[in-house]
């Protein structure tokens, strides 16, 4: 029987391996049984949030090197977006025992800034102490994807931002970086979702409810 209480559940992985999808469906599903989650996503989530992810987004189309973010500026702006985002949408959804789904969350900081850029991760550590109080997700699906399907979900689609726009290489060792944060944590599952989505959706929804005591 299901019992009301906090819970925070995110989804990573690369652009095209059906992060947005999924946790669409995991919040659909829910409301079928009856259960309200508050579905959100990083960079951004609340209409502060969203502008600085409009700012971060924005810069990979600057065309002069001289005018794009340092890695370390971007980095910051990832953090204050996330502040922001912990402040005034998950910390209260968790007080009122909601279930949080969220697109994206600290792993896709590590993976990108530090294993992508060479941030240091003392550098993002030291800020997740100040910012993070103590929230840290119940579950994290990383969803892995072959190439030839995260590219042609990206071709498809129509708004594009920085990181559609990356070599494969960005991408195969942005996986492997999720890959390897998720190695052996109990509350991560790795997923494929190069095909069949719908299988992946069940497949998702079965661990959800097991975690969560839904019959």
């Amino acid at each position: 029987m299901f019992k009301k209480k906090p819970y925070f559940i995110v989804f990573e992985g690369v652009e095209g391996c059906g992060k947005s999808y999924q946790s669409k469906k995991l919040e659909i599903n829910l409301s079928k049984k009856k259960i309200n989650s508050v579905l959100t996503r990083e960079p951004g989530g609340t209409s502060s949030a969203e502008l600085i992810r409009n700012l971060i987004l924005k810069d990979y189309f600057q065309k002069k090197k001289k005018d794009k973010f340092d890695k370390y500026t971007d980095t910051l702006l990832y953090l204050a977006s996330r502040n922001e985002h912990i402040q005034n949408k998950i910390k209260p959804a968790l007080k009122q025992k909601k279930i949080v789904i969220c697109d994206r969350f600290i792993d896709s900081t590590i993976a990108y800034q530090v294993y992508g850029k060479n941030v240091k991760k003392s550098f993002i550590d030291n800020i997740h102490k100040y910012i993070l109080g103590g929230i840290k997700p119940n579950l994290v699906f990383v969803l892995k994807v072959q190439a030839n399907s995260s590219k042609k979900r990206l071709k498809a689609r129509k708004i594009k931002n920085r990181y559609d726009n990356f070599p494969q290489s960005f991408y195969s060792n942005a996986q492997k970086s999720f890959l390897k944060i998720a190695k052996n944590k109990k509350n991560y599952f790795v997923m494929d979702s190069s095909k069949n989505n719908k299988e992946l959706e069940k497949k998702i929804f079965k661990i959800v409810c097991k975690f969560l005591n839904i019959k």
